[in-house]
């Protein structure tokens, strides 16, 4: 057992996954002899060599170009597009090339690439470098999207996205990058489709991803102080979805708040409403309560950031007025 920050995690299961298998490869800007600008890299070049590790021209279409060559070709690459928000530069690769290929070839060529990306606000980076895309990727038929919240799940999830036959996209929050987090020793390989209840519950079930999981638990344990005993969901892979879990845990609470870092328009929490509205209705005591970030550009300022990205304070509330 070792205590891993979660930056430090990203490194740990890449390379896990680059020492059991020599066709996985890794390539983007800065990410060899820099170890990457959230130095999620670091280590890498010295222990792969520049074959396996390797530094890319700044441009995501080149970056994702080369990507899905290689895997078409017979290798395992791993790709990272530094920032989140630079998918909008090279989103027709992912969405027209990447995630339809192996449905146009009837299976004659499949893709088994995964991307890595920097995601989320709450470190000031401005509305270019701080928005919450998931929604984006989930909207797209044909690719698989998870989000890690804890450095375990970091080091599973990029090994079971490495070893998936279909195009991963594995969204890392920045502001998560320092958190750490004991983890056992050994290779670690997770499951994509599968939530994991961090919190049982009798009154509500909250569902959270990426930087909004710690935020939840905490208002979890703030709305404990009033009585209400709140169930958290770590939703943790958007596609495949682990509907089953969600739908069962509403079924024991009878209450469903999604905790959204994305802007509320078209969330993913919009979809998991849906689906409960259509398959646990008579489950529900009230209407499903979406918790978001507003349909707005995310301030740099500190303080206008810090009030657009739900809080604990803020989820709690709005949890405490909804029940009542």
């Amino acid at each position: 057992m070792a205590e891993l920050s979660y930056r430090e995690a990203v490194a740990r299961g890449i390379a896990q996954e680059m020492r059991r298998d020599p066709t996985v490869v890794f390539l983007g800007e800065d990410v060899a002899g820099a170890g990457g600008v959230f130095k999620t890299t670091a280590g890498l070049l010295d222990e792969f060599g520049p074959d396996r590790v390797v530094d890319t021209p700044i441009s995501e279409q080149a970056i994702l170009g080369a990507l899905m060559g290689a895997a078409m070709t017979g290798l395992r690459p791993i790709a990272e597009i530094m920032f989140s928000d630079f998918f909008a530069v090279c989103w027709d690769l992912v969405a027209n090339e990447i995630a339809k290929s192996r449905y146009m070839t009837d299976g004659q060529v499949s893709l088994p690439l995964v991307i890595k990306s920097g995601n989320g606000g709450g470190v000031r980076f401005g509305a270019q470098h701080s928005q919450s895309v998931e929604n984006w990727a989930m909207a797209i038929p044909g690719i698989k999207v998870a989000t890690p919240s804890c450095a375990a799940d970091m080091v599973g999830l990029m090994a079971a996205a490495v070893r998936d036959p279909d195009p991963v996209l594995i969204f890392e929050h920045k502001a998560l990058y320092a958190t750490k987090q004991d983890v056992p020793d050994g290779e670690i390989v997770d499951r994509l489709g599968t939530a994991r209840i961090l919190r049982p519950g009798r009154h509500c079930t909250i569902l959270a991803l990426g930087l909004m999981v710690p935020r939840a638990l905490a208002a979890a344990e703030a709305l404990a102080a009033d009585g209400i005993d709140a169930e958290v969901i770590d939703v943790r892979s958007l596609v495949p979805l682990d509907a089953r879990t969600i739908l069962d845990s509403v079924g024991r609470t009878a209450r469903l708040f999604t905790v959204e870092e994305n802007p509320r328009l078209c969330g993913w929490g919009a979809e998991l409403a849906s689906i409960v509205a259509e398959d646990a209705f008579w489950d529900l005591d009230g209407p499903v309560v979406r918790i978001t970030t507003p349909h707005i550009p995310l301030p740099s300022a500190a303080e206008l950031e810090d009030l657009a990205i739900p809080s604990t304070e803020r989820i709690a509330g709005e949890i405490r007025r909804a029940m009542g």
